[in-house]
């Protein structure tokens, strides 16, 4: 066997060697890939969190807020009526991000009156009186029990409730969920799985009727 036979056979050799290591590499980052999404879709929603609308419902929102954030309190009404336009076909799915200092501990309210079935209209409340227990960008919990009177809630027992280990849990594991979507600010939106392109409520919008459109709504 001659020296170029020898090259060749060498460069053949290498450009197998090179097509086998870039395949393998492929399949690695896809299987990385589909690894990350099936992450992602189970990072999205959990049993325990707060759901509105239909199970049923063909169009999901996943809304990953703070009590404490201004943004999450102008877009909860727009969620809303959106949701009242399109009666039946949107669900909607809160999870926590207690950005804000203090916010956890609205959180844990929200949790605690959830256990007396009291969520929704405690979140209502909340925010509706948002300017009142939030003070420079910071929660103030003790200003915002006030604002629970009147909805039917056991206080003392609110109180009790908010000490359970499963609320910090229900925090912990929406913090850990938030950090793995690359959640890093509030209202953070997915629809049916899929992340605002770009900041807004026209760009929110815009993805959910692609979305109706797509189940043929």
């Amino acid at each position: 066997m001659n020296h170029k036979t020898l090259f060749i056979t060498g460069l053949v050799g290498l450009l197998l060697v090179f097509i086998a290591g870039t395949l393998f590499y492929t399949a690695q980052k896809e299987k990385q890939a589909v690894q990350a999404a099936e992450a992602n879709r189970a990072s999205l929603v959990r049993m325990h969190s707060p759901k509105l609308g239909k199970a049923s419902a063909p169009v999901v929102i996943v809304e990953f807020f703070d009590p404490a954030c201004e943004t999450c309190r102008r877009f909860y009404p727009l969620v809303k009526q959106m949701m009242a336009q399109h009666p039946g076909k949107i669900r909607l799915v809160l999870r926590y991000t207690p950005f804000h200092g203090g916010s956890d501990q609205i959180v844990a309210m929200l949790e605690a009156s959830r256990k007396q079935h009291k969520f929704w209209p405690a979140l209502t409340a909340l925010l509706t009186s948002q300017a009142d227990w939030v003070q420079h960008h910071t929660a103030n919990p003790s200003l915002a029990w006030k604002h629970l009177e009147g909805l039917g809630l056991d206080l003392d027992q609110l109180r009790v409730d908010m000490a359970a280990p499963e609320i910090s849990q229900v925090i912990a594991q929406d913090i850990e969920d938030a950090q793995t979507l690359n959640v890093t600010k509030t209202p953070e939106f997915f629809v049916n799985g899929k992340p605002l392109p770009s900041f807004g409520y026209e760009q929110l919008k815009t993805l959910v009727d692609e979305a109706l459109k797509a189940t043929q709504y």
